[in-house]
């Protein structure tokens, strides 16, 4: 059945702004709405609002760039016209910061749904439905239901008639649960949940430069770009660029240039994704930047062996360059699917650009590309021991 979505964005707050514009994650709380509604399938997305200021239609504009058309709407009447009747619909309270996996477990029912949190003091800012629940924010309504709400509103408030009717007509309840949606009245109430929606696009930390050296470049930039126009993959193409730049310095002789390069290089995919994660759209698996980094740090470091190797280093160095390549790329794919433990210890990406520091500092550039075959190696070897024991078992 046909999914849509209904965001009540024309309460104002004690200012007289919108709720709809209050500032969450560097963009506004309807782009946050529209995007959790995407985000489960939801299509169209009517925003239904009295007034645009200038905030708001900026909003539009960017959801628009982003690939989510939303539909404004004036009144209920238009609002019931944008729906096929016998579609259910996603309704979003006005001010509502929602929680997708809720979402996600409304849009699963193909009956009217509405979504409560308990009659307590800790959800008193929450719509009371009955002598013990109140209404979280988010329901799934019928098309019908809302056509018949609009047509006979006069100068109700669509919003709390249409879950009332909803409520009337036996709607299952389900219960948030472990969810927290915040339902905001001012604009200070979205800190707390901003700050909750940087922690929780925190990636996993695979490897031991990410997890103990990259964290608070990474926090403070994603901080400071999540009110940008930046795009995520523009930083992760970025960090393409910048390690083909170094690749390039290395085949020239510039040896601290290019390891400046390959530093510089380390956070940006990590930035880039949880810019990404915040406004809803992730960069997908096979992203086609993220996924040439591999190749393209392995390009710098045989471009290092191949300088080294003509000016001092002998064959060795350019040996051990094509010997941690080899052996990298092979603990690659055995580590495909694979849980291992202590893998934040081996080698990687960044974790080789980090530990090449030391020996850059003493001009040891060939001990280092022999100490990063060695790491290479050990490190396939450990991911093939754990391999080996899990087919057994």
């Amino acid at each position: 059945m046909a999914l849509g979505a209904l965001i009540a964005a024309y309460h104002e707050d004690d200012q007289g702004g919108l709720r709809a514009v209050f500032p969450l994650a560097g963009r506004t709380l309807v782009e946050y709405q529209a995007r959790c509604a995407a985000a489960v399938g939801a299509a169209p997305i009517v925003v239904l609002v009295e007034r645009i200021p200038a905030a708001l239609q900026d909003a539009f504009e960017r959801l628009r760039a982003e690939g989510i058309t939303v539909v404004p709407v004036s009144d209920g009447t238009e609002a019931a016209s944008r729906f096929e009747a016998g579609a259910l619909i996603l309704q979003l309270a006005d001010g509502l910061a929602p929680d997708v996996p809720l979402l996600a477990r409304l849009a699963d029912y193909a009956e009217p749904a509405i979504a409560v949190v308990a009659d307590d003091e800790a959800h008193q800012d929450f719509e009371r439905i009955d002598d013990s629940n109140r209404w979280a924010g988010a329901a799934l309504v019928e098309g019908r239901t809302l056509g018949s709400t609009a047509a006979m509103l006069g100068d109700w408030d669509l919003q709390s008639t249409l879950l009332r009717r909803t409520v009337q007509a036996g709607a299952r309840f389900v219960p948030a649960g472990d969810a927290m949606p915040l339902l905001a009245q001012r604009a200070e109430d979205l800190a707390g949940f901003e700050r909750r929606l940087l922690v929780a696009t925190r990636g996993e930390r695979s490897d031991w430069s990410s997890r103990y050296v990259l964290p608070i470049v990474e926090e403070f930039a994603t901080e400071r770009l999540m009110d940008s126009r930046v795009r995520p993959d523009w930083l992760v193409a970025a960090g393409l660029a910048v390690t083909v730049a170094a690749a390039f310095c290395f085949s020239r002789g510039w040896l601290w240039p290019a390891l400046g390069l390959l530093i510089l290089s380390t956070p940006l995919d990590l930035i880039g994704a949880r810019l990404a994660s915040l406004r809803l759209q992730p960069l997908p698996p096979k992203h086609l930047a993220r996924r040439l980094l591999w190749p393209a740090a392995g390009l710098a470091l045989l471009a290092l062996g191949w300088w080294t190797g003509n000016h001092g280093g002998g064959w060795g160095a350019l040996f051990a360059a094509v010997t941690t390549a080899a052996f990298a790329e092979a603990a690659q794919i055995e580590r495909a699917g694979l849980e291992v433990p202590s893998r934040t210890w081996l080698f990687s990406r960044r974790n080789a650009i980090f530990a090449a520091i030391p020996f850059a500092l003493a001009g040891w550039w060939v001990p280092f590309l022999v100490a990063a075959a060695l790491y290479a190696a050990i490190s396939f070897f450990v991911i093939q021991h754990f391999r080996h024991h899990a087919e057994r078992d």
